[in-house]
């Protein structure tokens, strides 16, 4: 099985205190973890965007994860920033994979009409925004898993177009 190398970021205020615990980003760790994804970083950082922008620069410039899976700050919370932090590490973006995800949540729940979830390319490094509930998450990796791995190899130039640096 190809492993792929991958971060986990979760955008929380109460979580980064420890006030809450997360459930989102060991679930994200437990799903890709059985499809050949080897989690090498994983934090919970408050909503500020700097923080958000800055980990995800150092898991692709530094680390250099071919994925990062963030969860939760995709909403409408004026404290909600993962879009923009990660708008902002973007070298190209990746609208289609947000939003496949976003019109397949959409035949669970109507509410999936108020994500902001982006997705990027960082580089190399492919950078996706998921929601921040454990069952969102899980429906959303669930839908997408089978096809990232495709889109993953194709970034590192394992199709012949071009080779990883």
């Amino acid at each position: 099985m190809e492993r792929f190398l991958a971060g986990i970021i979760t955008a929380s205020d109460k979580g980064s205190r420890g006030e809450r615990e997360d459930l989102s980003g060991p679930a994200i760790a437990e799903m890709i973890e059985a499809q050949g994804y080897d989690v090498v970083s994983y934090k919970v950082l408050s909503d500020d965007e700097d923080g958000l922008y800055e980990e995800m620069v150092r898991l692709s410039d530094e680390v250099g994860v071919d994925v990062i899976f963030t969860t939760g700050g995709t909403g409408l919370s004026p404290r909600d920033n993962m879009p923009e932090a990660t708008l902002r590490a973007a070298t190209k973006q990746v609208p289609g994979i947000s939003e496949a995800i976003r019109a397949y949540s959409l035949s669970i729940t109507p509410r999936a009409m108020l994500s902001r979830a982006v997705s990027v390319m960082r580089n190399r490094t492919l950078i996706i925004n998921l929601p921040g509930s454990p069952k969102a998450v899980k429906e959303s990796l669930e839908y997408a898993l089978p096809s990232l791995a495709h889109g993953i190899k194709i970034m590192r130039g394992e199709d012949g177009e071009c080779a990883r640096k």
